[in-house]
């Protein structure tokens, strides 16, 4: 008779879930050694993974069309041969034109799936496995292509490229690269790479990416390149790349509510001055005052010593500087503020520093503050080691004042070197004077830091900005203040609106003693929300605001102690977004749905917790650590990812956050003591309709087997297939996509050029595929999923 295989498939998965000797991406079972006539293992078939060696993109973008190159080694440590079929789902809007697929040097046959043949084929996988993984790429198109067999350790090297059209809204450009790829691996990938080279006719303003930490370089004003890499790392985010074009002030607005909430929207505003060409600098004064207390002696001050220096060569004609150095007492290279034609003496001067005696900050701030000219943007770098233990010692003391002797024109910058620096002082006095802190700790390069801060403010082209949104109402708005704007730098600044519409905003800032003026006309905060797909929208805007607020409250609660409201909307926030604090691990560890009175419960234990405890030294690895990381949330202009230890019991998806809750995927919007269910049967017809029907269900019911997740304010939750689903209407707007019996007309095969120069053969080792055996598996269909893209292994089955 006939054996199907699936069922003990399905118990392998149950029991295993994330084996331990899986490798670094995909889930997979390979098929068994080919034995005849009898199987190799007698009990149950040995699991194991393909090895996933580097993923590697490179994307060229020239006048808005983008060619995406992706390079994959992956390994076979299996002791028999696989081969199967290559799916790549097509990243959500893109038109592929072109399109190229080599496997091990070969150039190969593919076939372009429309949408409608696409999810067939997603939906016919996720009925065989039982696996729900794929159901969030439906609704895109897919690229398909059968894999060589793969020879027992040996590699195969797949090299994808395709073309695509991106579109341009009031100048600003979007990329999109699928790299949401956490649930498919057990380990993270050794090493990702992603390389973005931008050429346009005009110049390009601002690049931004809100979903990962991005180097940019900026090669001239109408081309730059863009570097994001990474190792030991489980991708769980698209790369999402914004830049613009054009030849005046970048103003960008993004704006978006989210389709589950009824409450305001989130807007994020981008700002990059105008290009290169056109920019005469702001004459500045800067003032140094450096810490050369005998704590500082050796590497440290001999690497600020050099910042410094360079610093001082790298000041703009119409600059100004002085140097303050502090021990016990003070010393200064001038009693006032000198043109550049000094920097020679002044780096002689730096040179006959030495770093000994104790460490009076109050009074070297002082003196800073009286050099200072009340008529110029003035930038303070403070840079100290360790605590006031010279005259005036109490840090509220310092703070005060300086406060009432500097001017208003001072932007304080605090570079605090080592865990022996009062954390309190150093944020306090930035905070108060529009500046930011910066904590450098033992084995970071302290020159080099100093160096790359100094490249961003090195040339200020608008002081003292302020936005005016006109009669629409926004709050929660971060940074509170603007810094000023500098040639080469850009303005990420998010917040809260009401009631949306069209409004012009208005941008006025300093130039030199000139008030400048910028109107922005006709301006959108959208009004709808779409629960159909948040695939196109900035999805991100929720999740950022969220970080930069909580950022700042822990700020506000570490300097100025905890307060009940605080903690309560650290608490919301946390849970809502997926934000894990130290006051919040209870996204890890709670066992039961976080709803309102659950919320309301943590919140009054953290801060009973909280009020209790002593107070914690402001000072040591712990507060400057904490300093650090906070800060960063304040400051952040890219959303991270939970913690790998929250990596199992937390995932995002889109705007929306689910925690693991005894065995069920919960929205954390969802209150089970107000909110009812409607139930759905796991994988049955109403279940794939609902998936058709909102497009934004599908990410979140590709988390499992069993989640609760709301969409246009209802509660869904998925019940085990077994069980009845309740009776209820599909929502409006259902595009169930019949499955065509042969291939659709829109559908074409493709080959690779043979034009084309052949990439580097990939390295081969012994092994073969025997022709017309039959492995040892049948009815299954084991996957390994790459960041880029689907591998599904063939098996068929077998007689007894």
């Amino acid at each position: 008779m006939k054996k199907s295989f699936l069922t003990l498939f399905i118990v392998l998965i149950a029991g295993i879930v994330f084996p331990s000797t899986a490798f670094a991406d995909g889930i997979i079972i390979p098929e068994p050694p080919i034995c005849d006539p009898d199987p190799c293992f007698p009990g149950p078939i040995p699991i194991s993974q393909l090895e996933i060696r580097y993923h590697h993109v490179h994307v060229s973008i020239s006048d808005q069309v983008a060619v995406t190159h992706v390079d994959q080694v992956f390994y076979n440590p299996n002791d028999w041969t696989v081969e199967g079929t290559y799916v790549f789902p097509i990243p959500a809007g893109a038109a592929v034109s072109e399109f190229t697929l080599w496997i091990a040097g070969e150039p190969v046959q593919g076939e372009i799936l429309a949408a409608d043949e696409a999810r067939r084929i997603y939906e016919e996988i996720v009925r065989e496995l039982q696996d729900p993984a794929l159901l969030e790429y439906a609704g895109q198109g897919a690229v398909k292509a059968q894999v060589f067999p793969i020879p027992p350790g040996g590699e195969r090297r797949i090299e994808l490229e395709y073309v695509e059209v991106l579109a341009a809204e009031n100048g600003l450009v979007r990329y999109q690269y699928p790299l949401n790829t956490e649930k498919f691996s057990t380990q993270p990938l050794d090493e990702v790479i992603i390389n973005v080279d931008v050429r346009a006719n005009q110049s390009i303003r601002a690049t931004y990416s809100p979903s990962h930490p991005i180097a940019v370089s900026k090669e001239s004003t109408e081309y730059v390149t863009i570097g994001y890499e990474e190792n030991n790392v489980k991708p769980d985010a698209d790369f999402i790349l914004y830049y613009s074009i054009g030849e005046s002030e970048a103003f960008h607005l993004l704006t978006y509510r989210d389709p589950n909430d009824d409450g305001d929207g989130f807007f994020m505003v981008l700002l990059a001055p105008r290009p290169d060409v056109a920019i005469a600098p702001v004459p500045k004064d800067v003032i140094f005052v450096l810490d050369r207390s005998g704590s500082m002696e050796g590497e440290k001050f001999s690497q600020a010593q050099d910042a410094l220096k360079y610093i001082l060569q790298q000041l703009n004609p119409e600059d100004r500087f002085n140097v303050i150095s502090f021990s016990t007492g003070i010393e200064s290279f001038s009693h006032s503020l000198q043109p550049t034609s000094e920097v020679n003496s002044a780096v002689d001067w730096v040179d006959r520093q030495a770093a000994v005696g104790s460490t009076d900050i109050n009074r070297a701030l002082l003196e800073a503050a009286t050099v200072a000219d009340v008529e110029r943007p003035t930038y303070l770098i403070f840079l100290t080691d360790g605590l006031p233990t010279e005259g005036v010692v109490d840090n509220q003391k310092i703070l005060d004042n300086f406060t009432h002797n500097a001017p208003a024109n001072i932007r304080l910058f605090s570079f605090g070197v080592g865990y022996d620096v009062d954390t309190y002082l150093l944020d306090s006095l930035a905070k108060n004077h529009h500046g930011t802190s910066t904590y450098v700790t033992p084995g970071e390069s302290l020159d080099e830091i100093l160096s790359t801060f100094y490249a961003k403010i090195s040339t200020p082209v608008l002081t003292d900005l302020e936005l005016d949104f006109g009669k629409l109402v926004t709050y929660d708005r971060y940074p509170h203040t603007f810094p000023d704007l500098f040639v080469g730098s850009q303005i990420v600044a998010v917040g809260r609106y009401r009631e949306g519409g069209t409004t012009d905003i208005t941008l006025t800032g300093q130039v030199n003693e000139d008030s400048q003026k910028f109107e922005f006309s006709d301006q959108v905060f959208t009004t709808s929300r779409n629960p159909q797909s948040e695939s196109e929208t900035p999805h991100f805007l929720p999740r950022l605001w969220a970080t930069r607020k909580i950022g700042y409250l822990l700020n506000q609660i570490r300097l100025n102690g905890p307060e009940q409201e605080l903690i309560d909307q650290i608490v919301r926030l946390s849970i809502r977004y997926g934000i894990v604090t130290p006051y919040t691990s209870y996204l890890v560890t709670e066992p039961t749905p976080l709803g309102a009175a659950e919320q309301n419960r943590i919140a009054a234990e953290q801060f009973m917790a909280l009020e209790g405890a002593p107070q914690a030294d402001t000072y040591g690895r712990a507060a400057v650590e904490k300093a650090a990381t906070q800060g960063e949330m304040e400051e952040t202009d890219s959303i991270s990812s939970p913690p790998i230890e929250a990596a199992n019991q937390v995932k995002v998806v889109g705007s929306r956050t689910f925690v693991f809750v005894e065995a069920v995927w919960i929205d954390t919007a969802f209150d089970p003591d107000t909110m009812p269910t409607l139930k759905v049967a796991f994988l049955s017809e109403d279940y794939f309709d609902l998936v058709a029907a909102r497009q934004n269900l599908a990410g979140a019911f590709a988390l499992g087997s069993r989640v609760i997740a709301i969409s246009d304010g209802i509660a869904y939750e998925v019940v085990a297939a077994d069980q009845p689903g309740d009776v209820f209407d599909i929502p409006a707007g259902t595009e169930i996509v019949p499955a065509p019996a042969d291939k659709p007309e829109n559908t074409s095969e493709v080959v690779a050029s043979p034009t084309k120069p052949a990439p580097p053969p990939a390295v081969e080792t012994e092994g073969s595929h025997t022709s017309g055996s039959q492995p040892c598996l049948g009815g299954l269909l084991p996957l390994v999923l790459l960041p880029f893209g689907i591998i599904v292994f063939h098996s068929t089955r077998i007689d007894d």
